[in-house]
Order: structure tokens, then sequence, then C-alpha cells
């Protein structure tokens, strides 16, 4: 018979709890651990965000990240009342978005919240032009989103994985790049909504390929870009 280990006694101090530090994904103590891998991926893809580019929600990344290289903005919502939005639609369901459109598209934290993300996926390809670049993001380990929730869904969690074999449904699988970011620090902190500056950046950005904080997808549509 193997001999039992006895566990190591851990320390939990203030995180030993079962309320987490911040129900708001940290946002009311700094910048979202998620936030820093998304910025993390956006800055270094950002030749990618140019000509006319598409973002969801609002065009916060699209003015940050592309600057002077976007000629034309467009913020999608899939419901009325949002001000910003150029386009209303779904991109989960039937739309007329107009195809061959866009040169970049951001999805940042978009896909979890669409019942029908193949449908998402196949419209997604559909606006693209020939060459255009689409940059998501999405949840891996996470706590869910309320708001989401509440309004219109928070339904997937992914990984890189499942991720891949979405994406390569619909684009070449040479023109998918996918990768995770995150640790089990940066997962433990993330899900009591600890806040990325009350990591050090070595512990933010060490990579444990079991813990995927954040998933983050380049895909490119074939064809010239102009």
């Amino acid at each position: 018979m193997a001999c039992q280990r006895r566990p190591s006694h851990v320390d939990f101090g203030s995180l030993r709890r079962v309320e987490p530090v911040s129900r708001v994904f940290g946002l009311d103590r700094g910048l979202p651990i998620d936030r820093h891998y998304i910025e993390a991926f956006l800055s270094l893809h950002a030749a990618d965000i140019r000509g006319r580019v598409l973002e969801v929600g609002d065009n916060t990344y699209t003015r940050r990240f592309g600057g002077g290289r976007v000629a034309q903005s467009d913020v999608l919502h899939a419901v009325p009342g949002n001000p910003s939005a150029t386009i209303v639609a779904d991109l989960g369901g039937p739309n007329d978005i107009p195809s061959d459109s866009f040169d970049c598209a951001i999805l940042t934290q978009t896909l979890q919240c669409l019942w029908e993300p193949r449908a998402a996926l196949r419209s997604l390809f559909r606006i693209l032009k020939p060459g255009g670049v689409a940059l998501a993001t999405f949840p891996g380990i996470s706590q869910i989103s309320r708001y989401d929730m509440d309004r219109w869904g928070d339904f997937w969690r992914l990984t890189t994985l499942s991720a891949r074999r979405l994406f390569e449904e619909v684009f070449p699988p040479e023109n998918v790049a996918v990768e995770a970011r995150g640790n089990v620090l940066a997962a433990i902190a993330f899900l009591h909504g600890l806040a990325a500056e009350e990591l050090t950046p070595a512990e933010l950005d060490c990579r444990d390929p079991d813990y995927e904080v954040l998933i983050t997808v380049r895909a490119v549509k074939p064809g010239e870009r102009t």
C-alpha cells in the first residue's frame, strides 16, 4: 500500500474567504488581469488594426492601438441603445452587415456571450475583406460576467483546443494562431478580482499551459490585403 503524504500547510491569508475581493473583475482596484493580457495581445498585433476597423461595444481599442492607421472606425452592438454604435446587428444571427467590408475586426470578450459562436464566426469571415484580420479574445478561467448574463447571456468558456477547432471550421488552419495567457497565481488572483497592479510583471506574464486565463486568436481571411 502506498503511503499517504500529509498535505503541507498553506497560508491563504486574506484570500481565505468565500466572497471574492472584487465582484467586478478588479475594475474597482485597477486594471483587471484579463485586460492586461488583452492589451498585451492587441499591442503585439497593432499593425493589423488599420483601414476600416470594426470593434464590438465601443472603439476604445481601435483608437488606442490603431491610431492614424485607421481610416474608418465602426462599432457593432447587438441591440439598439448604444450611442457609440454605427452598426446594430447580431453577429451570431441573421444580419445584413456588408460582406468584404473590414480590414480588421476586434472582438474582445465577445464570443462567449453568443449562443451560436459558429454562426458568428461565419459572419465574421464573410464581413472581413480578403486579407482582413480578426483579433479575438475570450475567457478561459473566469467568473461569470453578471452584466452580460443578465442582458444577453454568458454561455461559454473555451480552451485553446476548442478555440482552434471553432476558428478552423471557417478560416484556413494555417491562417489561425491561438495562444493562452495565464498561470495558477494569475487565475486565483483574477477569480478573486485582484488587479494587475497587485501582481508583478513576472507573475503576470509567466505562462502555464494548464491554466488558460485568457485565450487569444489571430485569424486571417485568405486573399491579398489592399
